[in-house]
């Protein structure tokens, strides 16, 4: 019988030995100084053994009990490498369900069909950090409740909207993984409406048609940078998000056509922007300082990177406009409400425009080039309105 005296005592040799415990325990010695103990029975007459674990990381005691474990299921007529096989095919199955796993193949899936690689970032980001609590778990486990505790945890450190993205997000994995056989039920849906309602926060915009003016008449006078003059003057007569903006590039734009053609940011689906005779003359001014690297502005830390996401921002500060007033993304609720509310075009026209989920009655979202020649009309005539009210604001600073 052994003892952990013995164990400790017994050295390597040039060839593999054991020595026997009791009732079918002993320990292994190999050449290289390792310990393993070992189990050996009969099962259907034939003598075989199992390894059970490395000795001092398993005790003499634990050995012992497993032992005994294994004897109660070779008297109940199982075979134990068997078991163990089993046991160890089924810990790698869920090991390759796990929710983070499945996140995972679904986030490259997303990636080749387009997502940008922003969201791609943010949603991988999401998966492993604020659903962290449940990405080891096997997919087809995950509880409303567990689910619900993960959730809980975001939104008590103040992330309230992160907490419901976090929703969305998990229920696409929830459904893929039902799509793929991984999992039966999607408890994310059963979460509907039992978090925290975010508050919304719109973005600061000037929508008052003489206010409009006077950020134009400020826009005009900037005397920053070619490109960043350039951007600001862009801004308003595309009104498309800030990071589409900063990150346009000349292989998307043709000034003949007068078009610009890109992937939706914050969807990856296709866009198209006429661009106003105004909008063209921005372009072509800066074609010679910039047509030659990707981005139409770039970096002043290198033509191989956009400029700053807070570029338009900041130089909006610098020309007096606070984060209460105006921000790069208000161009997009300046336009959305004076192109309806003062110019009169009909609300589908505007939001084709701002690249919003437009859907037909069938459910189908509309494609890029719906309504394209009422778009054109409508791009032009907010330029052609825009200059007006940029000369009105010139004549009363005048007067003034």
């Amino acid at each position: 019988m052994l003892t952990d005296t013995k164990l400790r005592g017994l050295k390597p040799r040039a060839t593999p030995y054991r020595i026997a415990d009791t009732n079918g325990l002993c320990i292994e010695v190999r050449p290289t100084g390792a310990k393993v103990w070992r189990y050996r029975y009969r099962h259907d007459g034939k003598p075989s053994m199992i390894t059970i674990a490395e000795y001092p990381i398993v005790s003499l005691a634990e050995a012992r009990a497993e032992r005994d474990r294994l004897r109660a299921l070779v008297k109940g007529g199982a075979n134990p490498t068997q078991v163990a096989r089993t046991e160890r095919a089924a810990k790698q199955e869920q090991a390759a369900t796990t929710f983070a796993v499945v996140a995972a193949e679904l986030l490259a899936k997303r990636a080749k069909e387009g997502l940008s690689p922003g969201s791609v970032k943010r949603e991988r980001r999401m998966v492993e950090k604020d659903l962290a609590a449940i990405g080891g778990l096997p997919v087809a486990e995950v509880s409303v409740p567990t689910l619900l505790a993960a959730l809980r945890k975001i939104e008590r450190r103040g992330a309230v909207e992160t907490a419901h993205r976090a929703r969305a997000l998990a229920g696409l994995v929830f459904r893929y993984a039902i799509a793929t056989g991984r999992a039966d039920r999607n408890p994310a849906n059963d979460l509907v409406g039992a978090l925290t309602q975010p508050q919304t926060r719109h973005f600061a915009s000037l929508t008052e048609p003489t206010k409009v003016g006077e950020l134009l008449r400020a826009l005009h006078c900037y005397r920053g940078s070619p490109v960043m003059t350039g951007a600001l003057r862009l801004a308003p007569l595309v009104f498309v998000r800030p990071g589409e903006l900063r990150r346009a590039r000349w292989a998307d734009i043709d000034l003949d056509a007068a078009e610009w053609r890109f992937a939706v940011s914050k969807t990856g689906t296709p866009h198209l922007v006429p661009l106003a005779t105004q909008a063209i003359a921005i372009l072509r001014d800066l074609q010679p300082l910039t047509g030659r690297g990707e981005y139409v502005f770039p970096s002043v830390r290198g033509p191989r990177r956009p400029m700053s996401e807070n570029t338009v921002n900041v130089a909006l500060r610098s020309l007096g406009f606070d984060g209460d007033t105006m921000t790069g993304h208000g161009f997009r609720a300046m336009a959305r409400t004076i192109l309806d509310e003062v110019l009169g075009f009909r609300p589908d026209y505007i939001e084709h425009q701002l690249a919003h989920a437009v859907r037909d009655p069938l459910g189908r979202a509309y494609n890029r080039t719906v309504h394209l020649a009422e778009r054109r009309k409508m791009m032009q005539v907010w330029a052609d309105y825009l200059d007006s009210l940029h000369m009105a604001a010139d004549k009363d600073a005048a007067v003034g």
